[in-house]
């Protein structure tokens, strides 16, 4: 499967939908990036069921701002919309293939019970 890139325009909505989506933020004159891209694209290609996205953060730098992106190669992964893991520099495929089975194992019923948790404690303090 071929990697997705995503804009300021459509991240939020591929990072929402129902599944698990690996994003690779990098740029062009990145060396590591560089070094990443062929481990992504493999990834992408072995995982049919997962969304692999890339965003160039050259292009879209208000996006990377706004993930507060300081380090390049940053690989993110969502899950039904969820952030669950998030982690700057080039991994080695071994290390992809491992992000994605994890994903895949989570109990995502349990971790969204937990946000909902967190989210009223929180506006419980605030209040």
């Amino acid at each position: 499967m071929s990697t997705v890139n995503l804009t300021t325009e459509n991240f939020v909505e591929t990072v929402q939908k129902d599944g698990i989506v690996m994003v690779d933020f990098w740029a062009d004159w990145c060396g590591p990036c560089r070094q990443f891209a062929p481990v992504f694209e493999a990834a992408s290609d072995k995982h049919e069921d997962v969304t692999f996205a890339k965003v160039d953060t050259e292009a879209e730098q208000e996006l990377a701002g706004a993930l507060q992106i300081t380090s390049i190669p940053t690989l993110m992964a969502f899950r039904d919309g969820v952030l669950i893991f998030q982690q700057a520099g080039a991994l080695p495929a071994a290390a992809v293939d491992d992000i994605v089975g994890q994903a895949q194992a989570l109990d995502m019923e349990d971790i969204k019970k937990q946000i909902a948790e967190q989210q009223t404690a929180e506006s419980n303090t605030q209040a």
